[in-house]
Protein backbone atom coordinates (compact mmCIF):
# COMPACT_ATOMS: atom_id res chain seq x y z
CA UNK A 1 0.00 0.00 0.00
CA UNK A 2 1.21 3.42 -0.48
CA UNK A 3 1.55 5.69 2.01
CA UNK A 4 -0.40 8.95 1.74
CA UNK A 5 -1.55 10.07 4.92
CA UNK A 6 0.11 12.35 6.83
CA UNK A 7 -0.16 13.62 10.41
CA UNK A 8 -2.39 15.86 9.99
CA UNK A 9 -4.66 13.32 8.38
CA UNK A 10 -3.95 10.71 11.10
CA UNK A 11 -5.20 13.25 13.91
CA UNK A 12 -8.10 14.14 12.10
CA UNK A 13 -9.12 10.48 11.33
CA UNK A 14 -8.42 9.63 15.59
CA UNK A 15 -11.02 12.69 16.00
CA UNK A 16 -13.17 12.44 13.53
CA UNK A 17 -13.50 8.14 14.31
CA UNK A 18 -14.57 9.34 17.86
CA UNK A 19 -16.69 12.27 17.89
CA UNK A 20 -19.70 10.88 16.65
CA UNK A 21 -23.49 11.52 18.16
CA UNK A 22 -22.51 9.95 21.64
CA UNK A 23 -21.26 13.28 23.44
CA UNK A 24 -24.58 14.74 22.13
CA UNK A 25 -26.89 12.54 24.23
CA UNK A 26 -25.55 10.60 26.49
CA UNK A 27 -25.12 12.81 29.50
CA UNK A 28 -28.76 12.63 29.84
CA UNK A 29 -28.79 9.02 30.80
CA UNK A 30 -25.49 9.41 32.91
CA UNK A 31 -27.76 12.50 35.02
CA UNK A 32 -30.67 9.99 34.70
CA UNK A 33 -28.14 7.31 36.51
CA UNK A 34 -26.22 9.54 39.17
CA UNK A 35 -28.01 12.90 39.42
CA UNK A 36 -25.15 14.98 40.90
CA UNK A 37 -22.77 17.19 38.59
CA UNK A 38 -19.81 15.82 40.34
CA UNK A 39 -20.30 11.92 39.28
CA UNK A 40 -21.54 13.42 35.81
CA UNK A 41 -17.76 15.09 35.70
CA UNK A 42 -16.05 12.07 37.89
CA UNK A 43 -17.31 9.31 35.00
CA UNK A 44 -16.17 11.85 32.13
CA UNK A 45 -12.72 12.71 33.80
CA UNK A 46 -11.92 8.71 34.21
CA UNK A 47 -12.82 8.23 30.85
CA UNK A 48 -10.40 10.79 29.82
CA UNK A 49 -7.55 9.36 31.77
CA UNK A 50 -8.26 5.93 30.89
CA UNK A 51 -8.30 6.37 26.60
CA UNK A 52 -5.05 8.69 27.00
CA UNK A 53 -3.32 6.16 28.64
CA UNK A 54 -4.60 2.90 26.46
CA UNK A 55 -3.45 5.43 23.42
CA UNK A 56 -0.32 5.89 25.09
CA UNK A 57 0.45 2.14 25.59
CA UNK A 58 -0.75 1.58 21.65
CA UNK A 59 1.71 3.85 20.97
CA UNK A 60 4.32 1.79 21.49
CA UNK A 61 2.63 -1.41 19.91
CA UNK A 62 2.25 1.06 17.07
CA UNK A 63 6.03 1.57 16.89
CA UNK A 64 6.78 -2.42 17.05
CA UNK A 65 4.78 -3.17 14.29
CA UNK A 66 4.04 -0.32 11.94
CA UNK A 67 1.41 -2.39 9.55
CA UNK A 68 -2.38 -2.12 8.19
CA UNK A 69 -4.56 -3.83 10.88
CA UNK A 70 -3.47 -2.25 13.66
CA UNK A 71 -5.02 -3.65 16.69
CA UNK A 72 -5.69 -7.19 14.89
CA UNK A 73 -2.11 -6.95 14.04
CA UNK A 74 -0.79 -6.26 17.84
CA UNK A 75 -2.93 -9.30 18.97
CA UNK A 76 -2.20 -11.63 16.60
CA UNK A 77 1.85 -11.12 16.79
CA UNK A 78 1.09 -11.39 20.93
CA UNK A 79 -1.27 -13.95 21.44
CA UNK A 80 -1.46 -15.35 18.43
CA UNK A 81 -4.20 -16.16 15.65
CA UNK A 82 -7.03 -17.43 17.62
CA UNK A 83 -7.40 -14.12 19.51
CA UNK A 84 -6.14 -11.92 16.60
CA UNK A 85 -9.17 -13.70 15.08
CA UNK A 86 -12.12 -12.96 17.46
CA UNK A 87 -10.68 -9.56 18.01
CA UNK A 88 -11.40 -9.46 13.96
CA UNK A 89 -14.94 -10.96 14.55
CA UNK A 90 -16.45 -9.07 17.14
CA UNK A 91 -15.16 -6.25 14.76
CA UNK A 92 -16.42 -7.26 11.96
CA UNK A 93 -20.48 -8.77 13.47
CA UNK A 94 -20.47 -5.34 15.59
CA UNK A 95 -17.72 -3.30 17.00
CA UNK A 96 -16.81 -1.69 13.59
CA UNK A 97 -20.38 -1.89 11.73
CA UNK A 98 -22.55 -1.64 14.56
CA UNK A 99 -20.71 1.34 15.90
CA UNK A 100 -21.18 2.69 11.52
CA UNK A 101 -25.13 1.47 11.86
CA UNK A 102 -25.90 3.43 15.06
CA UNK A 103 -24.05 6.44 13.69
CA UNK A 104 -25.38 6.80 10.48
CA UNK A 105 -28.91 6.09 12.25
CA UNK A 106 -28.10 8.77 14.45
CA UNK A 107 -27.58 10.75 11.34
CA UNK A 108 -30.73 10.41 9.99
CA UNK A 109 -32.58 11.00 13.20
CA UNK A 110 -31.23 14.49 13.53
CA UNK A 111 -32.09 14.67 10.01
CA UNK A 112 -35.63 13.97 10.85
CA UNK A 113 -35.35 17.30 13.29
CA UNK A 114 -35.04 19.44 10.77
CA UNK A 115 -37.14 17.54 8.21
CA UNK A 116 -40.12 16.44 10.45
CA UNK A 117 -41.94 14.56 7.15
CA UNK A 118 -39.25 11.85 7.85
CA UNK A 119 -40.53 11.27 11.63
CA UNK A 120 -44.04 11.54 10.34
CA UNK A 121 -44.19 9.47 7.16
CA UNK A 122 -45.86 5.83 7.44
CA UNK A 123 -42.92 2.71 7.30
CA UNK A 124 -42.36 1.45 4.12
CA UNK A 125 -42.93 -1.58 5.42
CA UNK A 126 -44.22 -3.04 8.51
CA UNK A 127 -44.77 -6.81 9.87
CA UNK A 128 -45.38 -6.68 13.55
CA UNK A 129 -42.22 -4.82 15.21
CA UNK A 130 -40.26 -5.08 12.21
CA UNK A 131 -40.44 -1.85 9.80
CA UNK A 132 -38.35 -0.25 7.70
CA UNK A 133 -38.45 3.72 8.27
CA UNK A 134 -37.17 6.69 5.46
CA UNK A 135 -34.95 7.13 9.02
CA UNK A 136 -33.29 3.84 8.03
CA UNK A 137 -33.09 4.45 4.23
CA UNK A 138 -31.36 7.40 4.73
CA UNK A 139 -28.89 6.04 7.10
CA UNK A 140 -28.11 3.02 4.37
CA UNK A 141 -27.40 5.84 1.98
CA UNK A 142 -25.31 7.67 3.72
CA UNK A 143 -23.15 4.29 4.41
CA UNK A 144 -23.32 3.68 0.95
CA UNK A 145 -22.05 6.81 -0.23
CA UNK A 146 -19.58 7.09 1.86
CA UNK A 147 -18.26 3.58 1.42
CA UNK A 148 -18.30 4.39 -2.58
CA UNK A 149 -16.28 7.59 -2.08
CA UNK A 150 -13.76 5.69 0.27
CA UNK A 151 -13.57 3.30 -2.83
CA UNK A 152 -12.40 6.12 -5.00
CA UNK A 153 -8.79 6.04 -3.10
CA UNK A 154 -7.47 6.85 0.04
CA UNK A 155 -7.23 10.69 -1.40
CA UNK A 156 -11.17 10.52 -1.53
CA UNK A 157 -11.64 9.25 1.89
CA UNK A 158 -9.21 11.36 3.48
CA UNK A 159 -10.75 14.68 1.70
CA UNK A 160 -13.86 14.10 3.43
CA UNK A 161 -12.43 12.82 6.85
CA UNK A 162 -10.53 16.34 7.31
CA UNK A 163 -13.22 18.46 6.12
CA UNK A 164 -15.94 16.93 8.30
CA UNK A 165 -13.78 16.49 10.94
CA UNK A 166 -12.53 20.33 10.87
CA UNK A 167 -15.96 21.52 10.57
CA UNK A 168 -17.27 19.60 13.36
CA UNK A 169 -14.19 20.84 15.73
CA UNK A 170 -14.82 24.00 15.09
CA UNK A 171 -18.67 23.85 15.35
CA UNK A 172 -18.00 22.60 19.10
CA UNK A 173 -15.39 25.31 19.88
CA UNK A 174 -17.84 27.78 18.90
CA UNK A 175 -19.97 26.18 21.18
CA UNK A 176 -18.22 25.90 24.28
CA UNK A 177 -17.45 29.65 23.41
CA UNK A 178 -21.32 30.76 22.97
CA UNK A 179 -21.89 28.76 26.07
CA UNK A 180 -19.18 30.63 27.82
CA UNK A 181 -20.49 33.86 27.27
CA UNK A 182 -24.36 34.08 26.52
CA UNK A 183 -25.52 31.70 29.05
CA UNK A 184 -28.15 33.64 30.88
CA UNK A 185 -28.80 32.01 33.64
CA UNK A 186 -26.04 29.44 34.68
CA UNK A 187 -26.70 26.46 36.33
CA UNK A 188 -23.25 24.91 37.35
CA UNK A 189 -23.32 25.81 41.01
CA UNK A 190 -26.69 24.48 41.22
CA UNK A 191 -25.84 20.87 39.62
CA UNK A 192 -22.41 20.78 41.76
CA UNK A 193 -24.10 21.25 45.12
CA UNK A 194 -25.30 18.02 45.28
CA UNK A 195 -21.61 17.29 45.85
CA UNK A 196 -21.03 13.16 46.27
CA UNK A 197 -24.68 12.31 47.15
CA UNK A 198 -25.73 10.37 44.42
CA UNK A 199 -29.65 10.10 43.19
CA UNK A 200 -31.42 8.01 40.01
CA UNK A 201 -34.56 8.60 38.65
CA UNK A 202 -34.72 6.31 35.40
CA UNK A 203 -38.24 6.99 34.72
CA UNK A 204 -38.65 10.71 35.82
CA UNK A 205 -41.07 9.52 38.37
CA UNK A 206 -38.66 11.15 41.09
CA UNK A 207 -35.08 11.09 42.44
CA UNK A 208 -34.28 8.49 44.64
CA UNK A 209 -31.22 8.99 46.86
CA UNK A 210 -28.43 5.40 45.74
CA UNK A 211 -25.42 4.15 47.33
CA UNK A 212 -23.18 0.99 47.75
CA UNK A 213 -23.95 -1.29 45.06
CA UNK A 214 -27.04 0.73 43.16
CA UNK A 215 -23.90 3.27 43.03
CA UNK A 216 -21.77 1.02 41.88
CA UNK A 217 -23.91 0.05 39.15
CA UNK A 218 -24.76 2.99 38.37
CA UNK A 219 -21.37 4.67 37.90
CA UNK A 220 -20.98 1.23 35.73
CA UNK A 221 -23.94 2.11 33.57
CA UNK A 222 -23.00 5.54 33.25
CA UNK A 223 -19.63 4.79 32.01
CA UNK A 224 -20.84 2.66 29.03
CA UNK A 225 -22.18 5.93 27.90
CA UNK A 226 -18.92 7.87 28.35
CA UNK A 227 -17.21 4.86 26.85
CA UNK A 228 -19.15 4.40 23.80
CA UNK A 229 -18.75 8.15 22.90
CA UNK A 230 -14.89 8.14 23.49
CA UNK A 231 -13.82 4.62 21.37
CA UNK A 232 -12.72 4.02 17.96
CA UNK A 233 -9.70 6.10 18.47
CA UNK A 234 -7.49 2.94 17.54
CA UNK A 235 -9.28 2.84 13.85
CA UNK A 236 -5.94 5.20 13.14
CA UNK A 237 -4.17 1.65 13.58
CA UNK A 238 -5.90 -0.08 10.62
CA UNK A 239 -4.49 2.24 8.34
CA UNK A 240 -0.80 2.08 9.41
CA UNK A 241 0.21 0.60 6.55
CA UNK A 242 -1.00 3.95 4.49
CA UNK A 243 0.54 6.43 6.88
CA UNK A 244 3.82 8.36 6.10
CA UNK A 245 6.71 7.13 8.72
CA UNK A 246 4.09 5.18 11.37
CA UNK A 247 6.61 4.76 13.83
CA UNK A 248 6.39 7.96 14.72
CA UNK A 249 2.88 9.54 13.49
CA UNK A 250 0.54 6.93 14.67
CA UNK A 251 1.48 7.77 18.06
CA UNK A 252 1.35 11.28 17.88
CA UNK A 253 -1.52 11.01 15.95
CA UNK A 254 -3.24 8.86 18.91
CA UNK A 255 -2.25 11.03 22.03
CA UNK A 256 -2.86 14.34 20.18
CA UNK A 257 -6.09 13.11 18.94
CA UNK A 258 -7.32 11.63 22.16
CA UNK A 259 -6.31 14.38 24.20
CA UNK A 260 -8.16 17.12 21.96
CA UNK A 261 -11.20 15.28 22.04
CA UNK A 262 -11.49 14.47 25.76
CA UNK A 263 -10.94 18.37 26.19
CA UNK A 264 -13.61 19.03 24.07
CA UNK A 265 -15.65 16.41 25.71
CA UNK A 266 -15.02 17.88 29.26
CA UNK A 267 -15.94 21.02 28.16
CA UNK A 268 -19.50 20.23 26.23
CA UNK A 269 -20.45 18.66 29.63
CA UNK A 270 -19.22 21.43 31.82
CA UNK A 271 -21.69 23.50 29.20
CA UNK A 272 -24.76 21.42 29.90
CA UNK A 273 -23.72 21.53 33.55
CA UNK A 274 -23.89 25.44 33.08
CA UNK A 275 -26.70 25.92 30.67
CA UNK A 276 -29.57 23.40 32.20
CA UNK A 277 -30.52 21.80 35.31
CA UNK A 278 -30.42 18.78 36.58
CA UNK A 279 -34.23 17.62 35.34
CA UNK A 280 -33.31 19.73 31.93
CA UNK A 281 -29.96 17.16 31.55
CA UNK A 282 -31.72 14.36 32.26
CA UNK A 283 -35.06 14.61 30.43
CA UNK A 284 -33.99 16.19 27.45
CA UNK A 285 -36.25 15.50 24.67
CA UNK A 286 -35.14 11.81 22.89
CA UNK A 287 -31.87 12.53 25.63
CA UNK A 288 -30.57 15.52 22.83
CA UNK A 289 -28.93 17.28 25.17
CA UNK A 290 -26.77 19.52 23.08
CA UNK A 291 -30.14 20.38 21.57
CA UNK A 292 -31.52 21.54 24.55
CA UNK A 293 -28.52 23.29 26.13
CA UNK A 294 -28.08 25.30 22.44
CA UNK A 295 -31.47 26.23 22.41
CA UNK A 296 -31.18 27.60 26.13
CA UNK A 297 -27.84 29.29 24.50
CA UNK A 298 -29.20 30.66 21.09
CA UNK A 299 -33.18 30.34 21.36
CA UNK A 300 -34.48 27.88 18.67
CA UNK A 301 -31.88 29.07 15.76
CA UNK A 302 -29.75 27.45 18.42
CA UNK A 303 -31.22 23.80 17.81
CA UNK A 304 -30.86 24.11 13.92
CA UNK A 305 -27.19 25.47 13.96
CA UNK A 306 -26.74 22.19 16.89
CA UNK A 307 -28.78 19.38 14.71
CA UNK A 308 -26.73 20.73 11.48
CA UNK A 309 -23.47 20.21 13.70
CA UNK A 310 -24.18 16.93 15.12
CA UNK A 311 -25.43 15.45 10.95
CA UNK A 312 -21.99 16.75 10.27
CA UNK A 313 -20.18 15.06 13.40
CA UNK A 314 -22.01 11.94 12.32
CA UNK A 315 -21.04 12.12 8.60
CA UNK A 316 -17.46 12.14 9.21
CA UNK A 317 -17.81 9.59 12.04
CA UNK A 318 -19.44 7.05 9.21
CA UNK A 319 -16.60 8.49 6.96
CA UNK A 320 -13.61 7.35 9.27
CA UNK A 321 -14.80 4.26 10.07
CA UNK A 322 -15.86 3.19 6.90
CA UNK A 323 -12.39 4.05 6.04
CA UNK A 324 -10.08 2.51 8.50
CA UNK A 325 -12.04 -0.79 9.13
CA UNK A 326 -11.97 -2.43 5.82
CA UNK A 327 -8.24 -2.84 5.70
CA UNK A 328 -8.47 -4.95 9.04
CA UNK A 329 -10.63 -7.19 7.03
CA UNK A 330 -8.40 -7.04 4.23
CA UNK A 331 -5.44 -8.20 6.74
CA UNK A 332 -7.47 -10.89 7.60
CA UNK A 333 -8.42 -12.23 4.56
CA UNK A 334 -4.59 -12.36 3.80
CA UNK A 335 -3.92 -14.14 6.58
CA UNK A 336 -6.73 -16.84 6.02
CA UNK A 337 -8.83 -15.90 8.35
CA UNK A 338 -11.50 -13.81 6.62
CA UNK A 339 -13.23 -13.96 3.27
CA UNK A 340 -10.56 -14.09 0.47
CA UNK A 341 -12.61 -11.90 -2.09
CA UNK A 342 -11.48 -9.15 -0.21
CA UNK A 343 -8.10 -9.61 -0.63
CA UNK A 344 -7.40 -7.64 -3.30
CA UNK A 345 -6.74 -3.72 -3.96
CA UNK A 346 -8.69 -1.91 -6.94
CA UNK A 347 -7.44 0.27 -9.56
CA UNK A 348 -7.25 2.94 -7.17
CA UNK A 349 -5.17 1.03 -4.66
CA UNK A 350 -7.71 0.68 -2.15
CA UNK A 351 -9.66 -2.57 -0.82
CA UNK A 352 -12.68 -1.99 -2.42
CA UNK A 353 -14.32 -5.49 -1.65
CA UNK A 354 -13.42 -5.29 1.54
CA UNK A 355 -14.90 -1.79 1.80
CA UNK A 356 -18.38 -2.83 0.09
CA UNK A 357 -18.28 -6.09 2.12
CA UNK A 358 -18.76 -3.82 5.40
CA UNK A 359 -21.02 -1.55 3.90
CA UNK A 360 -23.61 -4.09 3.42
CA UNK A 361 -23.09 -5.83 6.51
CA UNK A 362 -23.81 -2.22 8.49
CA UNK A 363 -26.57 -1.57 6.47
CA UNK A 364 -28.52 -4.60 7.07
CA UNK A 365 -27.62 -3.64 10.63
CA UNK A 366 -29.26 -1.06 9.82
CA UNK A 367 -32.41 -2.35 8.53
CA UNK A 368 -32.44 -4.65 10.89
CA UNK A 369 -33.23 -2.52 13.24
CA UNK A 370 -31.30 -4.40 16.06
CA UNK A 371 -27.66 -1.99 15.97
CA UNK A 372 -29.58 -0.64 19.15
CA UNK A 373 -29.35 -3.63 20.81
CA UNK A 374 -25.91 -4.66 19.65
CA UNK A 375 -24.51 -1.76 21.10
CA UNK A 376 -25.85 -2.04 24.16
CA UNK A 377 -22.63 -4.67 24.34
CA UNK A 378 -19.84 -2.61 22.68
CA UNK A 379 -18.39 -0.64 25.54
CA UNK A 380 -18.01 -4.11 27.15
CA UNK A 381 -16.69 -5.48 24.25
CA UNK A 382 -14.30 -2.96 23.35
CA UNK A 383 -12.66 -2.64 26.61
CA UNK A 384 -11.83 -6.27 27.20
CA UNK A 385 -9.77 -6.22 24.01
CA UNK A 386 -8.25 -2.98 24.68
CA UNK A 387 -7.56 -4.47 28.09
CA UNK A 388 -5.75 -7.58 26.25
CA UNK A 389 -3.99 -5.17 24.10
CA UNK A 390 -2.20 -2.86 27.15
CA UNK A 391 -1.41 -6.21 28.93
CA UNK A 392 0.53 -7.10 25.57
CA UNK A 393 2.58 -4.22 26.00
CA UNK A 394 3.63 -5.55 29.31
CA UNK A 395 4.12 -8.83 28.12
CA UNK A 396 6.00 -7.91 25.12
CA UNK A 397 8.32 -5.44 27.53
CA UNK A 398 9.19 -9.10 29.48
CA UNK A 399 9.10 -11.66 26.48
CA UNK A 400 10.67 -9.57 23.61
CA UNK A 401 13.09 -6.63 25.23
CA UNK A 402 15.00 -7.11 22.08
CA UNK A 403 12.27 -5.50 19.46
CA UNK A 404 12.83 -2.00 18.22
CA UNK A 405 10.99 0.42 19.62
CA UNK A 406 11.04 3.91 18.19
CA UNK A 407 8.71 4.87 20.91
CA UNK A 408 8.05 3.22 24.61
CA UNK A 409 4.78 3.79 26.75
CA UNK A 410 5.27 7.34 28.71
CA UNK A 411 5.62 6.70 32.71
CA UNK A 412 5.41 2.74 32.08
CA UNK A 413 4.70 0.39 33.68
CA UNK A 414 2.46 3.15 35.74
CA UNK A 415 0.46 4.02 32.42
CA UNK A 416 -0.60 0.44 31.21
CA UNK A 417 -1.57 -0.51 34.97
CA UNK A 418 -3.85 2.29 35.53
CA UNK A 419 -5.62 1.23 32.30
CA UNK A 420 -6.24 -2.05 33.48
CA UNK A 421 -7.11 -1.11 36.75
CA UNK A 422 -10.01 1.26 35.70
CA UNK A 423 -10.62 -1.13 32.85
CA UNK A 424 -11.09 -4.36 35.41
CA UNK A 425 -12.83 -2.30 37.52
CA UNK A 426 -15.87 -1.22 34.67
CA UNK A 427 -16.12 -4.46 33.44
CA UNK A 428 -16.59 -6.41 36.86
CA UNK A 429 -19.39 -3.74 37.69
CA UNK A 430 -20.74 -4.21 34.59
CA UNK A 431 -20.56 -8.20 35.09
CA UNK A 432 -22.26 -7.90 38.97
CA UNK A 433 -24.61 -5.25 38.45
CA UNK A 434 -25.22 -4.77 35.00
CA UNK A 435 -24.95 -8.23 33.30
CA UNK A 436 -27.38 -7.64 30.19
CA UNK A 437 -24.97 -5.23 29.03
CA UNK A 438 -22.19 -8.18 29.07
CA UNK A 439 -23.44 -11.40 28.48
CA UNK A 440 -24.52 -10.77 25.13
CA UNK A 441 -21.15 -9.91 24.09
CA UNK A 442 -19.52 -12.93 25.40
CA UNK A 443 -22.08 -15.05 23.71
CA UNK A 444 -20.63 -12.80 20.31
CA UNK A 445 -16.96 -13.79 21.03
CA UNK A 446 -18.23 -17.47 22.10
CA UNK A 447 -19.76 -18.15 18.90
CA UNK A 448 -16.28 -16.87 16.99
CA UNK A 449 -14.59 -20.06 18.74
CA UNK A 450 -16.25 -22.45 16.13
CA UNK A 451 -16.11 -19.93 12.99
CA UNK A 452 -12.58 -19.06 13.42
CA UNK A 453 -11.52 -23.53 14.12
CA UNK A 454 -13.50 -23.93 10.40
CA UNK A 455 -11.26 -20.35 9.06
CA UNK A 456 -8.26 -21.37 10.40
CA UNK A 457 -7.83 -24.19 7.48
CA UNK A 458 -7.47 -21.34 4.64
CA UNK A 459 -4.38 -21.03 3.36
CA UNK A 460 -3.17 -17.36 4.24
CA UNK A 461 -1.06 -15.25 1.92
CA UNK A 462 2.09 -13.74 1.81
CA UNK A 463 1.81 -9.59 2.93
CA UNK A 464 3.86 -6.76 3.35
CA UNK A 465 5.45 -6.25 6.56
Amino acid sequence: MKRQLKLWDAVMLVMGSMIGSGIFIVSSDMMRQLGSGYWLAVVWLLTALATVAAAICYGELSSMYPKAGGQYTYLTAIFGKPIGFLYGWSLFTVIQTGTIAAVAVAFGKFTAYLIPQLNDAPPLFQRGEFKITWIQILAMGVIMLLTFINTRGIKSGKTVQSFFTSAKIIALILLILGGLFLIKQNHFSENMAYGWDSFQNLKGVGWSQISGGALMGALAAAMVGSVFSSVAWENVTFVSGEIVNPQRNVVRALVIGTSLVMLLYISCNYIYLAALSREEIAFAANDRVAIAAAEKILGHSGTIAMAILVMISTFGCVNGLALSGARVFQTMAKDGLFLKQAIPNNKYDVPARSLWLQGIWASLLCLSGQYGNLLDMISFVIVIFYMITVLGVIIQRVRRPDLERSYKTFLFPVTPILYLVIGTVFCVLLIIYKPQYTWPGFILVLIGVPVYFFARNNKPVEREE
